[in-house]
């Protein structure tokens, strides 16, 4: 594509959406498409700024940062073993400015930092995303210097001795927070890593639900680890299926940290000890809505007392109903439900009644997630929440018993698979989003690029 066919198409992009800062509804053409065509997607109080293909390599997970006055973005990918690092200084011109290659088999879908170190993922690919079980895989995390942002230098590597890890968290500083697949447990369970050397990076303590370990029986009492003395006496109970995984990431506050454990709901653990985590709180919330990412994601929102939880909904629409939910968490101990998201509505013409019968996954998967870093917007009034087939929500949780939806963003329906997933029907899959502290709101796609947003909050 040469430099004036780039220009040409982020002229039509922003044309076609000059009616969403007054609260309409407007198509929004893919890029090289016209406005109205099959494809288009939809718009309310948000403005598309650039595009991506991301040379056709779709993103998972992403983190931002700004060094020497240039914005990077730094993304895992779905169907590439790999990272990408995105030059996004101007928005309307994102540009891959770097790209490094991941083992194969292997999953690299998950990425964070803080400062001059970024923790990366690594994980066996499930069957039914085109893993083979049969393969060797690399797994755990990788520690690397991003001081050069474009040449990142590869430090230490962690292994579980397992499946490798999930969704983690690095606030910077000694510890990162790891969803793990270690030996001998059933789902995922907390390691808490030491980086203080991050060329031998060692775990400095661990904790699971009662029966996640392999010769355990479920029963009364959150386990933690290595010392378990405080388990009869947390007055915790809840079972260890398989539905009881911690999918992450692991969000600490303080000597707190708030783990979103599928079937066994909102955790709350004390880690003034890292190596002896202690249960604090636990709020449960399958039933009434399914069990097996009964809790996918936590957010304690700074400074309001208040957290974000979700659920991920893989039924394709058949199963119970998925939760996007404010809690109340001013004491810790006792975490309670303060109220439900609104569910996204069609827009006005859709073929479908609602999104559970629109193919894909559908509900709340991530939101604006990595609060801990400096050049992340601040979470206030404003949850950003990808919602996989209805696209981005916005959603103004100002009072938070009575949430509302403040405008959304559905990208246009993408034309090429570049994966198994979603079964069935191509179809819209939104799947991450981060919002630097400029206001730019970045959301990927199982099967397209990278878009770049921005709010446009509606003429009074």
């Amino acid at each position: 594509m040469t430099d004036k066919q780039g220009i040409s198409r982020r002229g039509a992009l922003r044309a076609s959406l000059a009616g969403a800062a007054a609260g309409a509804a407007v198509s929004v053409a893919a890029p090289g498409t016209a406005a109205g065509a099959e494809s288009a997607g939809r718009a309310r109080n948000v403005e598309a700024v650039g595009y991506s293909d991301l040379e056709h390599r779709p993103a998972f997970k992403m983190a931002v940062r700004q060094k020497h006055g240039r914005w990077y973005l730094y993304t895992g990918h779905f169907w590439d073993s790999g990272w990408s690092v995105v030059d996004v200084t101007d928005p309307a011109r994102p540009e891959v400015v770097a790209h490094l290659p991941g083992p194969e088999n292997t999953w690299t879908l998950q990425v964070d930092l803080h400062g001059d170190l970024m923790v990366t993922a690594l994980e066996q690919v499930f069957p039914n995303f085109g893993g083979d079980p049969g393969a060797s895989f690399e797994e755990g995390v990788l520690i690397w210097d991003i001081a050069d942002p474009v040449r990142p230098r590869r430090l230490g590597h962690y292994r579980t001795g397992g499946t490798g890890t999930h969704r983690n968290l690095y606030p910077g500083g000694r510890y990162v927070h790891l969803a793990a697949g270690a030996p001998g447990f059933r789902g995922n369970i907390y390691v808490i890593l030491d980086i203080a050397d991050p060329r031998h990076p060692r775990e400095a303590g661990r904790w699971w639900v009662p029966g996640q370990r392999e010769d355990e029986q479920p029963g009364p009492g959150l386990a933690h680890g290595r010392h378990r003395d405080h388990a009869a006496a947390s007055g915790f109970c809840c079972s260890a299926e398989h539905d009881v995984s911690l999918h992450g990431p692991a969000y600490p506050v303080g000597n707190l940290v708030y783990l979103p454990y599928g079937g066994a709901g909102l955790v709350v653990l004390d880690i003034a000890d890292p190596a002896r985590p202690r249960p604090v709180g636990r709020l449960p919330f399958s039933p009434p809505f399914h069990s097996r990412f009964g809790v996918h994601g936590v957010l304690p929102l700074p400074g309001r007392d208040i957290a974000f939880a979700n659920s991920e909904d893989i039924s394709y629409g058949t199963g119970p109903a998925h939760h996007a939910s404010l809690v109340d968490i001013s004491d810790p101990r006792n975490p309670f439900l303060l109220s439900l998201l609104p569910e996204p509505v069609p827009p006005r013409g859709a073929a479908y009644a609602d999104f559970s019968t629109r193919g894909g996954w559908s509900g709340p998967h991530n939101v604006n997630h990595h609060q801990h870093h400096p050049d992340v917007q601040r979470q206030g009034n404003l949850l950003h929440v990808a919602h996989f087939n209805a696209g981005l929500r916005i959603y103004d949780i100002s009072n938070p018993r009575l949430p509302r939806e403040a405008g959304y963003f559905m990208p246009p329906e993408p034309t090429r698979r570049y994966g198994p997933m979603p079964e069935g029907e191509l179809t819209l899959q939104t799947e991450d989003v981060v919002v630097d502290r400029r206001g730019y709101i970045y959301v990927t796609d199982k099967n397209q690029g990278l878009w770049i947003l921005r709010h446009i909050p509606p003429r009074r």
